[in-house]
């Protein structure tokens, strides 16, 4: 089996999609991570993950990605993000 689908069988909430075009991908400092966001072809949700160091750039390429949907409220407005848990180059 394998890990995005041990993955989603251990944690049903979980979504796994597979050769998704990144039109934009962002870099920033967040602490001592580097915050990435990115934004699919025909998607309007972005997609958030961390790492320690930065990441090449996602841009223009396809990925496979693990996610699950949450929301955080800024300025009492509710925002939806997918969290990225796995994310490989297609």
């Amino acid at each position: 089996m394998s890990d995005s689908k041990a993955l989603i069988k251990k944690h049903p909430e979980l979504t796994h999609s597979e050769n998704c075009r990144v039109v934009s991908h962002v870099q920033r400092q967040d602490g001592d991570w580097i915050r990435h966001t990115i934004m699919l072809e025909d998607l309007d949700v972005p997609f958030v993950f961390k790492r320690k160091k930065p990441y090449r750039t996602l841009r223009g390429g396809r990925v496979n990605m693990t996610y699950y949907r949450q929301s955080e409220v800024v300025a009492g407005m509710e925002f939806e993000f997918m969290k990225v848990v796995r994310i490989k180059r297609s």
